[in-house]
């Protein structure tokens, strides 16, 4: 095995890279287990695990830190910090790893990385952060669930203390992967698929919600399941689920999803067509573009056309031609922040409105594509008022065309309730079994 004092170096350059270039979490992740394929499950784990912490807990950890350092970690050398924050992170949440281990490697990686006359300052930090850890109380939220006080300020605000801080303990959970099997195979086909998976040592749970919809866990990864290259299986939350299914799809729909990547939603709308109608898959740029092909590719059914489109931009040849127009708008991604952990790190309230006026250009748009008596959809993965109930009256506002439509008769009934009998709904993390995500229906009328 490679030694740990190696593996906690390639988090430390990660955790830097992230720093300096403002990269997101998952793609410096990936690039690294990429890189160092050749390493065993365990090491990878252990990489994963302390790289996601470090960067999940961050505030809480210089909060920790700055208890006990006369210099706060905004002023030590990028490099000390981070190799200080990975010790503290080792101390509080990893088990395995020996208080001594966790000091000592602290210490030796300080020297390797050219810093020997600050040997003493890590080792001092380290062993009083040993000594006080279990001493202090974290009282305020912020510190508490390690968010930005201004997104603990907005949850509170909108959903009052308890909810607000139920969701930020369902945040911090380790949620397991959830898949969607196709509607459209027959059941013996899908009970010998969850056999097999049974059989590898992973453990399969319906969800509660929808019939189609599992959780797994012990997985390695989701690539290396039956079905999946066949187009059976496809990673998905429920919550992104749920838009196919309030959209009432039938038959020959001529269907458009404005803002597609990776291409989950269109692949579900998709199979809902059963191989009948035509469906349009569009994002803004050649990347994105590709993740819906790569998806497409596994899917069986062939009535689809991808495109790069900037959703913002009108083409002027699909006006009044949508059976079904999807915007599953850019947005904050507040609602799965327990998943992508960095996410808070970049969102700011001035990113809120931004991303708010956006949402109204493409919404904008979307309209004109409908025809009459077809449907908009409207979908978030956030749960800021600005971008979901405000955006709802802001439309009907400026397009009276249209009007909410209820989509109660469509949901499971633990999600039924007064607002999705109005046409819109809100999940939430901790008290819903989803992501946060928000959804809105919207039919034009022939008028």
């Amino acid at each position: 095995m490679t030694e740990n004092q190696n593996l906690r170096a390639i988090v430390l350059e990660m955790l830097l890279l992230m720093e300096s270039e403002q990269e997101y979490s998952h793609l410096v992740l990936r690039d690294v287990l990429t890189k160092y394929d050749y390493l065993s499950g365990q090491e990878k784990a252990f990489i994963k695990r302390l790289f996601e912490g470090c960067i999940e807990r961050r505030i809480e950890l210089d909060y920790r830190i700055n208890q006990i350092s006369k210099v706060k970690t905004n002023k030590m050398k990028p490099v000390i910090r981070n190799i200080i924050r990975m010790g503290e992170y080792q101390l509080l949440y990893m088990d395995g790893v020996p208080e001594s281990a966790a000091c000592n490697e602290a210490v030796k990686l300080a020297v390797k990385k050219g810093f020997h006359t600050l040997k003493g300052f890590v080792n001092g930090i380290m062993r009083n952060l040993v000594r006080e850890n279990g001493n202090m109380v974290l009282e305020d939220l912020s510190v508490k669930y390690s968010m930005p006080q201004w997104i603990v300020t907005l949850l509170t605000e909108q959903y009052g203390e308890n909810v607000a801080e139920t969701m930020l303990q369902d945040m911090e959970k380790i949620h397991p992967v959830t898949i969607r099997m196709d509607e459209n195979i027959k059941n013996e086909e899908k009970e010998k698929l969850l056999n097999q998976y049974r059989e590898k040592g992973v453990m399969v749970e319906q969800h509660p919600y929808l019939p189609y919809a599992y959780e797994i866990h012990g997985a390695e990864g989701v690539a290396g399941l039956e079905g999946f290259y066949e187009g059976s299986v496809f990673v998905s939350d429920v919550s992104s689920m749920l838009v196919a299914e309030i959209a009432g799809i039938k038959e020959g729909y001529e269907i458009l999803d404005m803002c597609a990547a990776p291409g989950g939603k269109s692949l579900h709308m998709l199979s809902k067509l059963k191989g009948t109608g035509h469906l349009t898959s569009r994002d803004a740029s050649e990347y994105k573009v590709s993740l819906i092909e790569e998806n497409a590719l596994r899917s069986p059914y062939s009535n689809i056309s991808i495109e790069v489109q900037d959703a913002t931009v009108e083409v002027s040849n699909d006006y009044g031609r949508m059976d079904l127009v999807l915007v599953d708008a850019p947005c904050s991604g507040l609602g799965v922040m327990g998943k992508k952990r960095d996410i808070k790190y970049h969102a700011s309230l001035e990113g809120i409105e931004s991303l708010a006026d956006i949402q109204k250009q493409i919404l904008d748009v979307g309209a004109k594509y409908v025809k009459k008596g077809g449907i908009l959809l409207y979908s978030t993965c956030t749960v800021t008022q600005a971008e979901n109930e405000d955006q709802v009256k802001w439309f009907l506002k400026n397009h009276p065309e249209f009007v909410t439509e209820s989509f109660e008769e469509l949901l499971p009934l633990e999600l039924k309730n007064d607002t999705s009998d109005k046409g819109y709904l809100q999940l939430l993390p901790g008290i819903h079994k989803t992501d946060g995500f928000f959804m809105a229906k919207f039919r034009k009328t022939d008028a």
